[in-house]
């Protein structure tokens, strides 16, 4: 699926100032891969779906940045402790089984200091737009990956011991014209 202009540039946003090693959770087809900033030295890309994994393979072929694509979970990430000095979630924290424990894992991967940087569907402030995402949420992750519309990403990110030192809240069309998700995109940082 192509991305429009919109997306490819909330991602470049998600990416910039990243540097050093880079742990990315839920690489996909490895969308993000061209926007890795040059101070970025390696990304470990996990993806656990195996027609993803092999596109995300391909596409690393393609860039500059230095990705290394291998197959993991959220709730195990293939990293030693304190071993990355980032971490990126584009569009999975939806989708991860339990969001607490990818949360805690990603805390565990990045070093004291290091950032998480997040771009993530969440639950709309809305009242009657977070009705809506409350009731698709029994149909939307069969249909879509396994995506939750509801949750709460901001909150989790916090409560998995990371401060938040920013964050854009911004609807997102999607596929119908009239329909508009609540996103964020912003950095976190582990405390030293």
């Amino acid at each position: 699926m192509k991305e429009d202009a919109e997306s490819l540039e909330h991602r470049r946003r998600n990416l910039a100032g990243l540097a050093g090693r880079v742990i990315e959770l839920g690489a996909g087809d490895g969308r993000n891969f061209a926007f890795y900033p040059t101070a970025v030295t390696e990304v470990l890309a996990v993806e656990p779906e195996p027609y993803l994994r092999e596109r995300a393979e391909e596409a690393a072929r393609k860039v500059s940045a230095n990705v290394t694509v291998v197959p993991g979970v959220a709730d195990r990430l293939p990293a030693e402790d304190a071993s990355c000095d980032a971490g990126v979630a584009s569009l999975v924290l939806c989708s991860v089984p339990d969001q607490s424990t990818a949360l805690a894992e990603l805390r565990r991967v990045i070093k004291p200091g290091g950032e998480l940087h997040f771009f993530e569907h969440v639950h709309s402030s809305g009242k009657l737009q977070g009705r809506v995402e409350d009731t698709l949420t029994h149909v939307w992750p069969h249909l879509f990956g396994g995506c939750r519309l509801n949750r709460d990403t901001e909150a989790s990110i916090a409560a998995a011991g990371f401060e938040i030192d920013q964050v854009d809240r911004f609807p997102v069309r999607f596929a119908f014209p009239t329909m508009k998700i609540a996103h964020i995109l912003g950095i976190a940082r582990r405390p030293v």
